[in-house]
């Protein structure tokens, strides 16, 4: 695992779209995303050729916000997903010297999703909650309701009935 290269973007685009259930951006997107937040996001290889891919960018309140993640349709169900997101979660975490707080938007549909970020927060003892994010209103078509799910790292010197 590593972070993307420019090269890397076309490789990202095609999953996307080959994926069924991404939204794909434009192949420009992929390639901005390369340039601009590499050190946020992750591509997978094997035989070096890229096989999934995580895209993040840090938000203004500091949490990373996982946009978009993708795996080859042969190399699903092997755990690639759960382990780009560690390896991207660690990476981060050693820069800051911390736990990150995660964020990430996943429609009620997408179950695969759903069952990554619910796995990583239990194996990690982060705190899983749901809110609102995007609702139906927001969207001019026929996008489902995209809610915000946030993972956030259990301070171990504070006790149950104490946090923050």
């Amino acid at each position: 695992m590593s972070h993307p290269t420019q090269s890397d973007a076309r490789h990202m685009w095609r999953m996307a779209r080959d994926s069924g259930v991404l939204d794909v951006n434009s192949s420009y997107s992929y390639l901005l995303w390369c340039t601009d937040f590499p050190s946020t996001s992750v591509v997978a290889t094997i035989d070096n050729q890229p096989v999934g891919f995580i895209t993040g960018y840090i938000r203004p309140s500091g949490s990373l916000m996982i946009w978009q993640v993708g795996v080859d349709e042969a190399s699903r169900g092997k755990g690639l997903a759960a382990s780009m997101l560690a390896w991207l979660a660690d990476s981060l975490a050693a820069l800051q010297g911390e736990p990150l707080v995660m964020e990430t938007t996943v429609t009620q549909s997408n179950m695969a999703s759903r069952a990554l970020f619910a796995g990583f927060a239990r194996r990690r003892g982060m705190v899983l909650t749901e809110s609102t994010g995007f609702g139906l209103e927001l969207f001019p078509d026929a996008h489902e309701a995209e809610p915000l799910l946030r993972l956030t790292p259990q301070d171990p010197h504070k006790t149950p009935n104490n946090r923050a």
